[in-house]
């Protein structure tokens, strides 16, 4: 139980390695907020906790509106009465499109999910937390913020500003009792491949020349949000844990 009695949010939890992090989350013996901006996935997966004897809220949210994030931590914070752990998981792809071909659009629509939605959530969850003097926030970036042909222009960009985002917010808020880390998986079975519509013939010739990805499962991801969500990670702040099957290794 080593998350016992702590409150955790956890974005994009309706599926993948959001799932998984909510569902290990509360069988650690947190009080898990379940987001996603889908309703049915939400009620999904906040069913099967309390099925496995968890507690759970559930919150539809588009974590590309500041709005919608301001009242996930409003609700959180009605029921639970606190933030201990936020788990910003929620994460889009971008059909490898490079630099010279993205639209505005789909440029925005990216870095809305995956960098935006990080900084307004960790925004609200750090005056929660300065209060208390302590928590915790785990940012899911990817080997694509580490490297430049693990996705198109827009995903590697806004994983790359992941990944400073929580370089700074460690660097600023460590002294005040707040850790924040990030995870860089690899390739993993999800649902966020779902999201590949039609993928670019030059970015893919890049992501080729990369290698093949070991494909790693959920779980994997999972056990490693929980131990840097936990305090046998105290120590650790700052820092980016690589989870990638050793594809970077190469």
């Amino acid at each position: 139980m080593r998350l016992s009695n702590k409150v955790a949010i956890v974005t994009g939890a309706g599926s993948g390695m959001g799932r998984a992090i909510a569902e290990l989350f509360a069988k650690e013996g947190a009080k898990v907020v379940v987001s996603d901006v889908n309703e049915e996935r939400v009620n999904e997966v906040t069913a099967s906790i309390k099925d496995a004897g968890g507690e759970v809220l559930g919150v539809m949210a588009n974590m590309a509106k500041e709005s919608d994030v301001q009242q996930l931590i409003d609700r959180t914070v009605d029921a639970y009465g606190t933030v201990d752990i936020l788990v910003n998981n929620a994460g889009i792809m971008d059909n490898f499109i490079p630099v010279g071909e993205i639209t505005n659009e789909h440029w925005e629509r990216v870095l809305g999910v995956n960098l935006n939605g990080p900084m307004y959530a960790s925004r609200a969850a750090i005056r929660i937390m300065l209060d208390k003097g302590k928590g915790v926030i785990v940012n899911n970036a990817s080997v694509g913020g580490l490297f430049g042909a693990r996705g198109g222009a827009a995903y590697v960009a806004s994983k790359h500003g992941l990944i400073g985002l929580t370089k700074n917010t460690a660097a600023v808020y460590g002294l005040k009792g707040i850790r924040v880390n990030a995870i860089a998986p690899g390739g993993v079975n999800t649902a966020i491949s779902g999201t590949i519509t039609a993928p670019n013939q030059l970015g893919m010739e890049a992501i080729g020349r990369a290698g093949t990805a070991p494909m790693g499962e959920a779980e994997e991801i999972a056990y490693a949000a929980l131990f840097l969500a936990s305090d046998e990670a105290s120590f650790i702040n700052g820092a980016v844990l690589t989870a990638d099957g050793g594809w970077t290794a190469h």
